[in-house]
């Protein structure tokens, strides 16, 4: 985990995002979430298979981030965990950039918009 100005980063080390594993992603998310951290780029790089436990730690951190009128982005997807996130339908409502550092400039930009707009 590390954190910048307007968002923090996330990244399992870990091959699988399955029960073991996404617990403690959920634990860390809404740790976060109670400190007021609202935007989260979680980077998937090194997991190469998701299952349903996975899912949920994402849409739990996608919904917290919301509720604080924060972004939460995904990026480094290989093409098993796309296909998963594609099979159930969940690419409309989750945020998903190819590298990190596109999911950094779409958070400040997001950061920007809702400043602008406030």
């Amino acid at each position: 985990m590390s954190s910048e100005e307007k968002y923090t980063v996330l990244r399992p080390e870990a091959e699988k995002l399955d029960s073991s594993v996404s617990p403690l992603l959920k634990a860390e998310v809404v740790m976060l979430n109670g400190k007021g951290v609202k935007n989260l780029l979680i980077d998937l790089s090194d997991v190469k298979y998701i299952d349903s436990s996975g899912l949920s730690a994402i849409l739990v951190a996608n919904r917290l981030c919301k509720s604080l009128e924060g972004v939460m982005v995904l990026s480094g997807l290989n093409e098993n965990v796309k296909k998963l996130i594609a099979i159930s339908q969940l690419e409309s409502i989750l945020t998903i950039v190819p590298t990190a550092n596109e999911g950094a400039e779409f958070i400040i930009m997001d950061d920007i918009e809702k400043n602008i707009t406030q």
